[in-house]
C-alpha cells in the first residue's frame, strides 16, 4: 500500500455534498460484489468505511496528493480499493448530464495510469456512479461501461496516429450493436456521442508541479525559441515535443519551408502551400523556424517541429526549384525545404538523419482499435538515453523486422476480386512498411559511419559520410503555350505538321428536308 502524507487533521472529512440532479449516496457496502477476503484486506487496510472517507476527500482535493496518485488508490482490485473509489466518485455530480460530458470532467480530476484491467476497473466505478445519477438514461451500469470504453477507442481511433481512413459514425453505430445489455443502443445517441468526439478529442489531466517542473527546466529557451500560440498542450506525453535548454545545436541557416502534407499524409489546402523562409535552428530534436536570427523572440516564428523518427531525403520528383529536400515526420506530415546551395542541402538532411537516429527511442505498440485493420505503432517524441551502439543495435532490429514484415506482407496478395477497402488497406500496409525500411536502413548506415568516426566531430563525419546526391537540374525554362502572352513556338523549316482533327475545317453538306405533301 502506499505511503500516506500526514492527516491535516483529527476531525473526519465532511460526507460528499449532495446532488442537485437527483444522485442518491452508494448504499454501504455495495463497492465490493463479493466478501471481503482477509488477503484482500490485509493488502487494502481495514476496509473501514470510515478511513476510506477520509482517503478520498483528501484525493478529491488534492490535499498531498497530485493527480497522477489518485488512479493508483482506485484501481486496485480489493475491497479497500473499491470502497475508496466508490466514495470518491460520490464527490461527482453527474445527474443531468450527457456521458461524454460526464467523462471530460472525470478525465481532467486525475491521470488515468495503470494497466489496461486496472484502467478498465477504474472505468467501472465511473459508469457506476454514472448510472446511479441517470438511471433512465441506460438499463445498467455494465451498458455504461460498454459504451465509456468504446467512447475512449474511438477518440483513439479519430485523434491517435492511425494509418488509413479513421472510423465513420456508421462503423461506430455497427460495433456497439448488441452492447446494451443485448439489446441496440439508440442511434440517434451514438451519433451524438461520435460527432462530440469528433470535434474535440478527450483532454488528459497532469500535474500542475510537473508542469511548472518543467518550465522551470526549459528555463528561457521556451519563451525565446517558441512563439506564445504554440503553447503545449498536456494530451499526450508521448508525443510532447523535448525542448532542452541544454541541448545542442547540430545546424542552423537559412530554409524556405513548404507544408505539402498535414498528419497522416493528408493533402495541405492550396492556401497554406506558400513558401515561407525562417532562420532555422535545429537544437536537440527540435527544428526552430524563426524570422530574425538576431532576435529570437520577434513575432513572426512558426510552430517548432520534431524530427524523432523522421527521414530527410532529397525531393528528387520536385523540380520546380533546386536544392529541395523532404521531411517527414513521426506522425507523417511531409514539409519541403530549399537550402541555398546543393552542400547546405545535402548537410541538413545528413544532421536531421542523425540526430533522429541517435536519439529516437523505441516505438510503442499500436494503439489499441476496435477497427481490424492496421494501425501504426505509437512513435514517442522523449529522446533516447542509450549509447549509440545500443541505438544502432535497437534501429536494426527493427531494420530487420520490418524487412520481415514486408516479405510477408507481398506473399499475401489480397484478392483482387475483393473489396476495395482491402485492396487499399493492403496498399497503405505495404507504402509503410517500405518507408520504414528504408528510413530504418539509414538510420542504421549513419550510425555505423558515426560510431566508426568517434561519435565527435560532426564536420569530420559529414566528410566521412559525404555528400547526398542531388537530384538533376532541369535544363531550362520552356514557354508556357497555354499563356495568352506568348505565341507558340514555331516548327523549323522543312517539318511537316500534322494537324489535329479538331484544327481541321470541317464542311457539313446540307441537305434540304423532304417535302411531305410531295407523294
Amino acid at each position: 500500500m502506499e505511503e500516506l502524507p500526514p492527516e491535516t487533521g483529527d476531525e473526519p472529512p465532511p460526507d460528499p455534498p449532495g446532488g442537485t440532479h437527483g444522485c442518491p449516496p452508494d448504499p454501504p457496502g455495495q463497492a465490493a460484489e463479493a466478501e471481503p477476503a482477509p488477503a484482500a484486506l490485509a493488502n487494502g487496510g481495514h476496509g473501514q468505511r470510515a478511513e476510506a472517507q477520509r482517503l478520498a476527500a483528501r484525493l478529491f482535493h488534492l490535499d498531498g496528493f497530485k493527480r497522477s496518485q489518485v488512479a493508483s488508490f482506485l484501481r486496485k482490485n480489493n475491497d479497500f480499493s473499491g470502497l475508496v473509489a466508490q466514495e470518491y466518485l460520490a464527490f461527482f455530480q453527474f445527474g443531468g448530464q450527457t456521458l461524454v460530458r460526464a467523462l471530460r470532467s472525470f478525465l481532467q480530476a486525475l491521470v488515468l495510469t495503470g494497466e489496461t484491467q486496472e484502467r478498465e476497473r477504474i472505468l467501472g466505478h465511473f459508469s457506476r456512479r454514472y448510472h446511479r445519477c441517470n438511471p433512465d438514461t441506460f438499463p445498467s451500469p455494465d451498458a455504461v461501461h460498454s459504451l465509456t470504453c468504446a467512447i475512449m477507442l474511438l477518440n483513439t481511433d479519430l485523434h491517435g496516429q492511425n494509418l488509413g481512413r479513421a472510423m465513420t459514425s456508421a462503423e461506430f453505430v455497427a460495433n456497439l450493436s448488441g452492447m446494451m445489455d443485448g439489446q441496440n443502443f439508440p442511434k440517434e445517441q451514438l451519433k451524438a456521442l461520435y460527432n462530440s468526439i469528433r470535434s474535440e478529442k478527450l483532454e488528459w489531466a497532469a500535474d500542475e508541479e510537473e508542469e511548472e517542473e518543467e518550465e522551470e527546466a526549459e528555463g528561457t529557451l521556451r519563451h525565446r525559441l517558441a512563439p506564445a500560440s504554440a503553447s503545449r498542450k498536456k494530451s499526450n506525453p508521448f508525443v510532447e515535443l523535448p525542448r532542452d535548454a541544454d541541448a545542442a545545436t547540430y545546424r542552423q541557416g537559412l530554409l524556405a519551408r513548404k507544408v505539402h502534407a498535414e498528419a497522416d499524409g493528408k493533402k495541405t489546402p492550396w492556401g497554406k502551400r506558400g513558401w515561407k523562409t525562417f532562420h532555422t535552428v535545429l537544437k536537440g530534436m527540435v527544428l526552430y523556424f524563426l524570422k530574425d536570427e538576431s532576435r529570437p523572440d520577434a513575432p513572426g516564428a512558426e510552430e517548432p517541429l520534431g524530427v524523432h523518427h523522421a527521414l530527410a531525403e532529397r525531393a528528387s520528383k520536385y523540380t520546380k526549384r533546386p536544392n529541395v529536400f523532404r521531411l517527414q515526420t513521426a506522425d507523417w506530415r511531409v514539409f519541403l525545404f530549399q537550402a541555398p546551395s546543393a552542400e547546405e542541402m545535402s548537410s541538413w538532411i545528413s544532421r536531421i538523419n542523425l540526430v533522429a537516429a541517435l536519439f529516437s527511442s523505441p516505438p510503442f505498440p499500436a494503439a489499441v482499435s476496435s477497427q481490424r485493420r492496421f494501425i501504426r505503432p505509437i512513435l514517442p517524441a522523449a529522446p533516447s538515453r542509450s549509447a549509440p551502439e545500443e541505438q544502432h543495435r535497437s534501429h536494426e532490429t527493427c531494420m530487420d523486422q520490418f524487412a520481415a514484415e514486408l516479405f510477408e506482407h507481398q506473399r499475401n496478395l489480397p484478392d483482387k476480386r475483393g473489396r476495395a477497402r482491402d485492396l487499399d488497406e493492403y496498399r497503405a500496409k505495404k507504402e509503410y512498411l517500405l518507408y520504414e525500411k528504408r528510413r530504418y536502413e539509414t538510420y542504421v548506415q549513419l550510425l555505423e559511419t558515426w560510431i566508426g568516426a568517434g561519435a565527435r566531430d560532426l564536420d569530420g563525419w559529414e566528410a566521412h559520410v559525404g555528400p547526398v546526391e542531388t537530384p538533376p537540374e532541369p535544363s531550362g525554362l520552356t514557354k508556357a503555350h497555354s499563356s495568352p502572352s506568348l505565341a507558340p513556338e514555331t516548327p523549323p523549316a522543312g517539318v511537316r505538321v500534322k494537324r489535329n482533327i479538331s484544327e481541321r475545317r470541317t464542311v457539313r453538306k446540307i441537305v434540304p428536308k423532304r417535302n411531305k405533301n410531295l407523294l
